[in-house]
């Protein structure tokens, strides 16, 4: 599976989670670190843990596929799962606006998302 693959059906996972806001960041050429950033939001820390816990477990009984690292608990507001080549942000709302990944890597274009 390609990165942007993996970032669409982690996008898509978080959608049907009823994540808010979700984009995917592309930042081929200009990281070295990843490939794509799949940002979103949810409303409370129980949706943020469901957001998080959605893709971890698709990506693992659908593609095999285990994060490298998850850190964050919902009581932070902010879960990060790391798959290498895409690394998930689910934030409580007024946590994404406090750290405004959009804005820091506002040179990025965002992947057209069907969510």
């Amino acid at each position: 599976m390609t990165s942007e693959e993996l970032a669409r059906h982690c996008a898509a996972y978080a959608a049907e989670k009823k994540a808010e806001d979700v984009i995917a960041l592309d930042l081929r050429g200009i990281s070295t670190f990843t490939d794509f950033f799949v940002i979103c939001s949810g409303a409370s820390e129980p949706q943020l843990k469901a957001i998080a816990g959605e893709i971890s477990d698709r990506l693992s009984e659908e593609h095999g596929l285990k994060p490298a690292a998850i850190d964050g608990f919902p009581t932070s507001q902010w879960i990060v799962l790391d798959y290498g080549s895409v690394v998930i942000h689910v934030f409580h709302q007024a946590k994404r606006e406090l750290y405004s990944l959009e804005d820091l890597w506002s040179d990025a274009p965002k992947l057209e998302l069907a969510v």
